[in-house]
């Protein structure tokens, strides 16, 4: 393991953001492995109707791999940059807090790398306060203008009545640990999707998470897979506008930043061009591209399985218990034909092209490679 000197990293910021894979691609020349995603539970306390992963929670936890073997493995990748963790709900358990979640963290902090926790952020404050030493980003869901959201939202799929009042425990909880964090000094990144529900709810969406202290507000579409996949699909007009409507009236000081959005520069629509024109010139605004199968990876950390993408219906692409990360990455960047259909690159536009789900859902037959910038 290389040990950075001294543990000086640059800051994470609107300049900065090690997880978009153009950094590595212009860093590079070309698209690397740079960023690993484990899946470190199947269990969380939530059913919520958009769940990318909802399909494999369980109610009973399998034994783990051997930790020291998802490390090796970390130790592999020569240009690793970020690690994060997912589920479920990684803090469900404490036995996934001190054996897993904070060993992978600290590793990180000795590596020089960044970290980031996907959580609900519903349990005893205790558990995040375990990882406060060494995380860089504790990333939560939050689509809510009140309780009553979070109950729809978060106990959809739970194939049982839940008790109102317990959810309304779990989402002052959430309000409360998200305050309490950020005063700490925990960097909180609050993500909304972007969706039949929440489209023109987004302005109050975002004054909340502003009020509850986070540093950044990221904002993603929602797309047709696992819970989400029998859901209304959003128009591109009326997604459109409410991205808009928030610019209007969001809190300038803060972060902002855009992941998956389904409009593009080569685009010969003038109101993609002009909104992206918009998000190009306003402050504290960043477009994300889409890290899966660019410059990451999700491995299984019950079963070894890899997969290029959380969200799309791709088999594991290999196994750590039987190949490096590099190699299984390789394999698919170089060799799979689906990969070949979206792997475009305009750097004018700083654009990596639409990811699997973005060009199935609306851009059915549109050859991206074959299309170029046009003035923004």
């Amino acid at each position: 393991m290389t040990v950075l000197q001294n543990n000086i990293l640059p800051q994470i910021s609107p300049a900065y953001d090690p997880w978009d894979p153009i950094v590595s691609l212009r860093t590079h020349g070309r698209h690397l492995l740079t960023s690993v995603e484990m899946t470190v539970t199947h269990l969380c306390n939530m059913r919520c109707e958009h769940c990318a992963v909802g399909d494999m929670l369980v109610m009973k936890e399998a034994p783990f791999l051997p930790l020291d073997l998802m490390l090796k493995r970390l130790d592999e990748v020569e240009h690793l940059e970020t690690i994060s963790m997912t589920g479920g709900e990684p803090a469900l358990l404490d036995k996934t807090v001190d054996e897993v979640i904070v060993p992978l963290l600290k590793y990180a902090k000795e590596r020089g790398i960044r970290s980031q926790i996907n959580s609900n952020l519903t349990l005893d404050i205790r558990k995040y306060e375990k990882m406060l030493p060494y995380l860089d980003v504790m990333h939560i869901s939050f689509n809510y203008l009140n309780a009553d959201d979070f109950y729809e939202v978060g106990f959809a799929n739970t194939g049982r009545p839940t008790p109102r009042v317990g959810a309304v425990r779990l989402y002052e909880k959430m309000v409360e640990n998200a305050r309490r964090l950020s005063e700490m000094g925990m960097f909180i990144s609050a993500e909304s999707m972007i969706n039949y529900r929440t489209h023109t709810k987004l302005d109050g969406i975002h004054q909340l998470i502003n009020e509850m202290g986070c540093r950044r507000h990221e904002v993603h579409p929602m797309y047709a897979s696992n819970f989400a996949s029998t859901l209304p699909v959003l128009s591109l007009d009326d997604m459109r506008n409410s991205i808009h409507k928030l610019l209007d009236v969001r809190n300038q000081d803060m972060w902002m930043l855009f992941g998956t959005l389904p409009f593009f520069a080569c685009s010969d629509r003038e109101e993609d061009r002009k909104l992206l024109r918009r998000l190009r010139q306003e402050p504290n605004i960043t477009v994300r591209n889409d890290p899966d199968g660019r410059n990451r990876v999700n491995v299984n950390m019950f079963t070894g399985s890899v997969y290029v993408t959380d969200f799309a219906d791709i088999p594991a692409f290999g196994n750590i218990q039987e190949r490096g990360l590099d190699d299984i990455f390789g394999e698919w960047l170089n060799e799979h034909p689906l990969n070949q259909t979206v792997n475009c690159h305009c750097d004018a536009a700083a654009c990596c092209g639409p990811n699997l789900l973005v060009a199935d859902m609306y851009y059915k037959g549109v050859d991206f490679k074959s299309r170029k910038a046009l003035q923004l």
